[in-house]
């Protein structure tokens, strides 16, 4: 009997030992369970949009390409087959089921290995909110329970939606929006019957059954889901015929997010450390840019052609050079891939409609439009120019286009006194050639000539650099700094003579910016990238307008848009006449040919386009001008730009006045002069004089920039 009794107390409490160490271990795994009610505030990771001015979709940014959408607006196939694939009793049961587990159970014990899962939708939703993926026992278990605790808060259509926004499709979609965009490249409510089942399938294994990859297991997997959709009554035997005829996509349709790549990285660097990676990437924002896509494809493919074809020539050179001089160029010298960079900004506000950062952005994420400081030679002359206007010069004063030479003295540059000629210069410096202590410099031009003492304008007109040493010397340094820095220049710029030949670096952006200050008569307008942001909910979370601010007087910006217009009209930049439009610009070389520029605007748009190699090497020929390279292909780009916007002049503000001057004197005209030109003056400070040059003994003034073939000849304006 006491036997008996002990081992009742014994069987006892081990039965009471098993049930609290049950106990204790459920209580683990529900203390341990995520709070259901979190369901309510849950947003998975959302993808935001990068829209253009017009509202086309730029890009996308996400770490899971997702976008929410309610149930209803989810085909009812796609739901079906979902259904019929994943949870044929999903309507039924409780959160679990039982013949699943069951059934996965014995198929796991059989096969030795973890095989078959068993889960529900609603367990499979659960696992890809709170749980990992592993495939343990109390995972499984804590599953469960958060099943049966999802069951509870919300219903079956609730359940459901959740599961088809978040479920993964592969190749990056999560939900069936992004799903239906990246195989079928269309929204997910214009998805047909065999394009659902295709859907549905991928939900077992993505990699397995992928159309791109696996044609043939996604078709057999396709046949199997509407198989499914039979069995339960969803579809009629001549439907699934009919979605089994359906062709599979066998390659990714197009996809938006490739298009103006260095802007979208560009709007990027400034909106992430506003609102955080997270919220960026994940948060489903709505960005509404300044960008024009369409106008930016058209000048990626312009530019890219041109580019092309100097790359052709540059080869062909090299080959040349090869077989002229085998031993001095080496063999097997492969030309560099000349870059390019492009922008364009509304003059008036500031917008910036086009950005091409480069040609290749895979193999180069670097923005030259914003981020490549170059030297940009002559283009920067109009603020050596402006600033002589500012301290009483005219378009028809006078300046000097003379030998001239300086010495560095160990704080400053200085003129050397006395060399006004090649002879006594090469005479004054011999001494001091082989000193590293002692610095000379003697400017010179592309063609090697002086023309002595010429206009203001026609020395703007034909970008002559000692003209503009000359007159640097005058106004100083200092003051031009100011005013380019007032104009938009950013970047560092160094008071010294040789900064109106553009020997400080500066960016495509800036220069745009601040030569389009002339053109909106010296109001500044800051670029900017962004229109507005929303959230997922629709929420405006920040609205930019233009920033503008009045830092030139309007006369003053209007005589430097007549004088860019020469430029144009009569100068280094004559191609661009085949706008047949009012447009003033500047052209820019810098030294042994290393960058070529073209900045040009119009009253609406202000555009610059440069060309170099990023190592900084010689683009080659000494004929390859900002000129005759660049000009070219900028206007074949504003041809196709400028089509949507009227050909009208500059605006003209008050005490502007306008006086027929000989071109070459820029004093008044007379009937025998035979190049008249309508001058631009402030009132009061026109040419008082006649000209008095003897028109038959004028030699051909030459520019320091080539013009290139097929340029309009130079003709007078319209007076």
């Amino acid at each position: 009997m006491g036997r008996m009794r002990f081992r009742f107390y014994l069987y006892s409490a081990c039965v009471a030992f098993f049930m609290l160490a049950c106990a204790y271990a459920f209580r683990l795994l529900v203390l341990d369970l995520p709070n259901i009610s979190t369901l309510e505030d849950y947003t998975p990771s959302l993808t935001t949009h990068i829209y253009d001015v017009r509202g086309e979709l730029i890009a996308d940014l996400y770490t899971e390409r997702r976008a929410l959408i309610p149930l209803s607006q989810i085909p009812v196939d796609l739901q079906n087959a979902v259904i019929a694939t994943e949870d044929d009793q999903f309507f039924k049961h409780w959160g679990i089921s039982v013949r699943g587990i069951v059934r996965a159970a014995l198929q796991n014990f059989w096969k030795g290995r973890v095989a078959q899962g068993g889960s529900t939708i609603t367990q499979q939703l659960s696992r890809g909110i709170f749980l990992t993926p592993e495939k343990k026992l109390t995972r499984k278990i804590r599953e469960i329970l958060l099943s049966l605790q999802i069951e509870r808060n919300l219903s079956k259509q609730e359940i459901l939606q959740m599961y088809l926004n978040q479920i993964y499709f592969g190749h990056g979609a999560y939900g069936v929006r992004a799903a239906a965009r990246t195989y079928f490249g269309k929204e997910v409510s214009s998805l047909t019957l065999g394009e659902c089942a295709l859907l549905a399938g991928l939900i077992q294994s993505p990699a397995s059954y992928s159309p791109f990859t696996h044609a043939d297991k996604a078709n057999e997997r396709r046949a199997i889901v509407l198989s499914r959709m039979l069995e339960e009554h969803y579809l009629k035997p001549e439907e699934k015929q009919k979605a089994l005829e359906e062709p599979l996509p066998v390659e990714r349709p197009a996809q938006v997010g490739t298009s103006a790549p260095y802007f979208v990285e560009h709007v990027r660097q400034i909106l992430e450390p506003k609102y955080g990676t997270n919220m960026l990437w994940r948060g489903g924002l709505k960005i509404y840019t300044t960008l024009d896509l369409r106008l930016q494809k058209l000048s990626e493919e312009i530019m890219e052609k041109n580019l092309i074809t100097f790359d052709e020539q540059a080869a062909k050179e090299l080959a040349r050079k090869q077989l002229e001089s085998p031993g001095e160029v080496d063999i097997s010298t492969t030309p560099p891939k000349v870059q390019g960079a492009f922008t364009i900004l509304d003059v008036n506000t500031g917008a910036i409609r086009v950005m091409i950062g480069g040609r290749d952005y895979k193999t180069s994420q670097f923005n030259r439009a914003s981020q490549a400081l170059r030297q940009p030679g002559s283009t920067f002359k109009p603020f050596v120019w402006a600033t002589a206007l500012m301290n009483g010069y005219t378009a028809s004063s006078p300046v000097e286009d003379l030998p001239v030479a300086y010495y560095y003295d160990g704080r400053d540059w200085r003129l050397l006194e006395g060399a006004t000629d090649q002879l006594s210069i090469s005479l004054a410096t011999a001494p001091f050639a082989s000193n590293p202590d002692f610095d000379i410099w003697v400017p010179n031009d592309y063609d090697g000539r002086f023309l002595g003492k010429i206009t203001l304008r026609k020395a703007l007109e034909l970008s002559r650099n000692v003209a503009s040493v000359w007159l640097i010397e005058r106004v100083g340094p200092p003051q031009v700094v100011e005013v380019a820095r007032k104009a938009g220049i950013r970047s560092r710029l160094d008071p010294v003579p040789s900064l109106g030949l553009g020997t400080s670096v500066v960016s495509p952006l800036e220069m745009a910016n601040a030569l389009g200050t002339f053109a909106n008569l010296g109001i500044r307008s800051e670029p900017y990238e962004v229109v507005r942001v929303e959230d997922a909910q629709g929420k405006v979370l920040e609205r930019n307008v233009p920033m503008e601010s009045e830092v030139l007087d309007p006369q003053m910006s209007y005589l430097m848009v007549s004088m860019m217009k020469g430029v144009v009209e009569r100068g280094t930049g004559r191609y661009a006449r085949k706008l047949n439009r009012p447009v003033a610009g500047k052209t820019g070389t810098t030294q042994d040919n290393r960058d070529l520029w073209f900045v040009g605007y119009t009253p609406d748009l202000v555009a610059a386009a440069w060309m170099g190699y990023d190592d900084f090497s010689s683009l080659g020929r000494k004929d390859l001008t900002g000129g005759s390279t660049v000009v070219p292909w900028w206007t074949e780009i504003m041809q196709q730009v400028l089509k949507g916007y009227p050909a009208r002049d500059f605006a003209v503000p008050d005490h502007i006045s306008f006086v027929k001057v000989d071109a070459d004197s820029g004093q008044l005209a007379l009937p025998t002069c035979p190049k008249q030109i309508l001058g631009t003056y402030l009132k009061g400070t026109e040419p008082k004089e006649f000209c008095q040059t003897d028109h038959e003994k004028v030699e051909v003034i030459s520019s320091t920039e080539t013009v290139p073939a097929g340029a309009p000849p130079p003709t007078p304006s319209p007076l």
